[in-house]
This record gives structure tokens, C-alpha cells and sequence, in this order.
């Protein structure tokens, strides 16, 4: 592929308010983007409230599993195809597909008599869901000037932030005063009024790929496949039985990253994603090692706070939520920040995140329970603080064909991260006796060994954003 020349564009650094960036023109493009996050986000938060209700009435428990991984790998594989179809398609005709098919989705959980039907539903909520995100990143990407897109990305994370407190609280309203069919309902009237609004709109990234080109089935099956084993391999997990299972899903993951690179206009994935000699690979290898790091503070930690220190699963839920929030409060604090600070930014917060899983790997063996509480504030914080300049910082040292690629793959990548997570941590805590702990002392020696092997993972993001945070914009070569 020929050397492209980074986006080296200076832009005016001056600061910009909020009452500025809300009163641009870009409001009704920063609503819409804010409600697709919000479907995807909160969607995905209400079903683990209405499972136990759901299971109840139309049976299916020993697919309850499924019901998350099936949404996660759709998601995974349309946010992996969005780029492309954005540049193909423009941003309109794509993200009022994907609406329409998380409405359709909504629909037949909605409608399931059983749980295959529901889980069909889940399929294609986890596609829309998916494709609206990625697309929404990719949308605060192109339409957004740079000097906005830090409060673009604050305000998306405000609402993801929003969605961890609220998704609960509706699915379990549902559940209390109706039933939770309208649960779905609820969200698939949202996502046919987007998909309106959505084609009501102009379109501002008109195609930029060549006419002639085609939707790559077979590279987006193959990851497909790959997803589905690492997550397959996390379901039930047995040592062997799910070290194979993982191992085979990450070849064909590595084989699906060997073909998209050779491919020429019909790649789904900017160019080397996982280089960390290049910026876009380094931001995304970061992405990706992180993602892998922190999920078993969502995945386990629950289980274990109310195992160790005995506390409620209510109370225990929300201490994992003050992730939430910590992410939320320093994404819109730092969002002002000036582009020339965008690599202090980055730094500090991924050095947030890796202390933060140091703290876990004390606090939720040991406690007090709000040290732990702490320490999940402290991740989310630091999340809060790089995520909203990881886009604009990747965006300016790369080529600007590549900045619709760039945008899709971060939540993309994040997803594929916690997938690769779930069922590496799951290996970790079935080896160490997780599924037959009795004792709090057992959980507290599980405890220490799910965290501590988190530990290499956030070591290694930390090394991979090298690259990032030291490139410079007038650096030449293909980003």
C-alpha cells in the first residue's frame, strides 16, 4: 500500500467551552450520536436485570450464557464492518440499517416464546448495537472539527456513564410494574425513532471507497468465528476445554488480521492495528491489553466482594459502578484540555488504570469494601481522562483515509478485548478453583490470583502506548 501522509493539519488551540460546543451547529449530530450510544449501552445493562424473570417464564437457563455472548460477538462483528460500510455508504443509509435491525431485535426478544427466539433477537440487537457505536465514534471523527472532539467524546462517555446507573433501574422497573417484554419494547421504539431521525438527516462523510467496492463476508465470518470460540471457550469453563477453544479462536483471529492487511480497499481495519511501532497500532494494542486487564473487575468482582466481605450483590454492583462514574465525572473535567496536552492526558490516565488494577489486586482480597470502591472510581477516572484524546491524538498523526477505520476500530477493538478477557480470566479462576470455593478465605486466595494475572496484561498496554504519546504530527510515514 503506498506511503500516506499523516494528518498533520494545525488547528487554532484555543480553549472551548461548553456552552460553546452546545450552542455550534453540531448539536442535533452530537444528540443523535449520544442516543446511539445509549441504546447500545444501556441495552446490554437492562437484560442481565431481566434475565431471572426472563428465564421464569419462557425456560432456557442453561442458555442464560449465551444471551451476552451472542450480543458481545455480533457487536464485535458489525463495529468491525462499519468502518467500511461508512465509507462505502456514507454514514446515513449504515446507521439507519443498524437501528432498524436493533429495533428488529427488540422485537422478536419482545415477542420470544422461547429462549432461541430471544437470543435470535439478541443477535441482531448485539449488530445494530454494534454498528451504532462504532459508528458514532466514527461520526465524531469526521463531522466533528478536531478542537471538538474531546467534548464530542465527553459527552458520549458521559452518557455510556449515565447508561451504567440507569440500564439496571429500567430493567428492573420493567420487571416490577410491567413485565420485561416491554423492557425491549421500550428500547425498540428508541431505535426506530433514531432510525427516522437518522434518514430525516443530511449526510455529512459522503463514500470515499471506490463503487466497485465489496463487503469482505468471508474475512467478517472468519473473525465472526474467532469471536465465537474465545467466547464459547469462556461459557462454560474447563481448563483444557477452554484453553483449546481459545487458542484455535485466536488463530483464526490472527489468520483474519493477515487477510485484511493484504486486502486493498475492502479492509475493515486501519493498516497494522496491532503495530505498536505505528501510532493507530499502538493506540489500539493499548485498547485492546487494557480491555483484556479490566474486565475481571466486572466479571468476577461482584462475586467475590459479596463472597469475601459479605455485603450485598446490590451493594457490591454499585461499588463495580463507581467505575462508571469515575469515568463519566473526569471525562467531562479534562475535555476543555488543549490538543498540546493530549499526550499528558493519555499517560496519566492509562497510569491511573494500571495502579488501579495494583489496588484491586490488594483491596478486593483485603478490603475495607470502600477502598475497593476506590479503586474502581481510580480506573474508570483514568479511562475517563485518556479516552476522550486517544481519538483525536490517533486521528492527527494518521493518514486522513484512514481516520473512518481508525474511528471504528477503537470500540471494536475494546469489545474484542473484553471478549479475549472474560475468557482468559475465566481460565485463570477455574484453574484456581473458582467454581468450588466455600470459604471467604478460598474466594480471598481466588481473589489474588484473578487480579495478579490481570497484572502482565495492564503492564503491557502500558508499554504499548509508547508510540502514541511519542510520535509527533510532523513525523513522516504511513500511521
Amino acid at each position: 500500500m503506498a506511503e500516506s501522509t499523516p494528518n498533520s493539519e494545525i488547528e487554532t488551540e484555543s480553549f472551548v467551552s461548553w456552552r460553546e460546543f452546545l450552542s455550534s451547529d453540531y448539536t442535533p449530530a452530537l444528540a443523535l450520536v449520544c442516543l446511539a450510544v445509549w441504546l447500545h449501552a444501556a441495552d446490554s445493562l437492562i437484560v442481565a436485570t431481566m434475565l431471572p424473570s426472563i428465564v421464569v417464564e419462557i425456560g432456557g437457563a442453561g442458555l442464560v450464557g449465551w444471551s451476552v455472548s451472542l450480543y458481545e460477538i455480533a457487536s464485535v462483528v458489525a463495529g468491525a464492518a462499519s468502518a467500511l460500510l461508512t465509507m462505502r455508504y456514507g454514514l446515513r443509509a449504515p446507521m439507519c440499517v443498524s437501528a432498524l435491525a436493533f429495533g428488529l431485535g427488540c422485537l422478536l426478544s419482545a415477542l420470544a416464546p422461547t429462549m432461541p427466539i430471544l437470543l435470535a433477537g439478541r443477535v441482531f440487537q448485539g449488530m445494530g448495537g454494534g454498528g451504532l457505536v462504532a459508528m458514532a465514534f466514527v461520526a465524531v471523527g469526521v463531522i466533528f472539527p478536531r478542537r471538538y472532539t474531546a467534548r464530542a467524546m465527553a459527552a458520549v462517555s458521559t452518557f455510556w456513564g449515565v447508561s451504567a446507573f440507569l440500564g439496571p433501574l429500567i430493567g428492573g422497573f420493567f420487571v416490577e410494574f410491567a413485565t420485561w417484554r416491554w423492557g425491549f419494547a421500550f428500547f425498540g421504539g428508541q431505535a426506530v425513532a433514531l432510525a427516522i431521525w437518522i434518514a430525516l438527516r443530511p449526510d455529512h462523510a459522503p463514500s470515499e471507497a471506490p463503487a466497485n467496492t465489496t463487503i469482505p463476508w468471508r474475512r467478517l465470518a472468519l473473525l465472526c468465528l474467532a469471536v465465537l470460540l474465545v467466547s464459547y471457550g469462556g461459557v462454560e469453563v474447563s481448563l483444557v476445554r477452554t484453553s483449546i477453544f481459545v487458542l484455535i479462536g485466536i488463530a483464526c483471529l490472527a489468520i483474519f488480521l493477515r487477510f485484511d492487511h493484504q486486502a486493498q480497499d475492502d479492509r475493515l481495519l486501519p493498516v497494522r492495528p496491532l503495530d505498536p511501532r505505528k501510532p493507530t497500532g499502538s493506540a489500539l494494542l493499548m485498547i485492546m491489553s487494557l480491555s483484556i486487564a479490566t474486565i475481571a473487575i466486572t466479571a468476577f468482582g461482584p462475586l467475590l466482594v459479596v463472597a469475601i466481605h459479605n455485603v450485598s450483590a446490590l451493594t457490591a454492583g454499585y461499588i463495580v459502578a463507581c467505575s462508571s462514574i469515575g469515568w463519566t465525572v473526569l471525562a467531562v473535567l479534562v475535555s476543555g484540555s488543549p490538543e498540546r496536552l493530549d499526550r499528558l492526558m493519555i499517560m496519566m490516565g492509562m497510569v491511573l488504570v494500571v495502579t488501579s488494577i495494583a489496588g484491586f489486586l490488594y483491596a478486593v482480597p483485603s478490603g475495607p469494601v470502600w477502598l475497593i470502591a476506590v479503586f474502581a472510581a481510580m480506573e474508570g477516572a483514568g479511562f475517563g481522562i485518556a479516552w476522550t484524546f486517544i481519538l483525536r491524538r490517533t486521528t492527527a498523526l494518521s493518514a486522513l483515509d484512514e481516520v473512518q477505520r481508525i474511528s471504528g476500530a477503537i470500540p471494536t477493538v475494546q469489545r474484542l478485548g473484553y471478549a479475549l478477557g472474560a475468557a482468559y480470566i475465566g481460565i485463570v479462576a477455574n484453574a484456581v478453583g473458582f467454581a468450588s470455593m466455600g470459604t471467604a478465605d478460598e474466594a480471598t486466595k481466588i481473589a489474588r490470583w484473578i487480579f495478579a494475572s490481570c497484572l502482565p496484561f495492564a503492564v503491557f498496554g502500558l508499554l504499548a502506548m509508547k508510540t502514541l504519546v511519542l510520535k509527533r504530527p510532523n513525523d513522516t510515514g504511513n500511521a
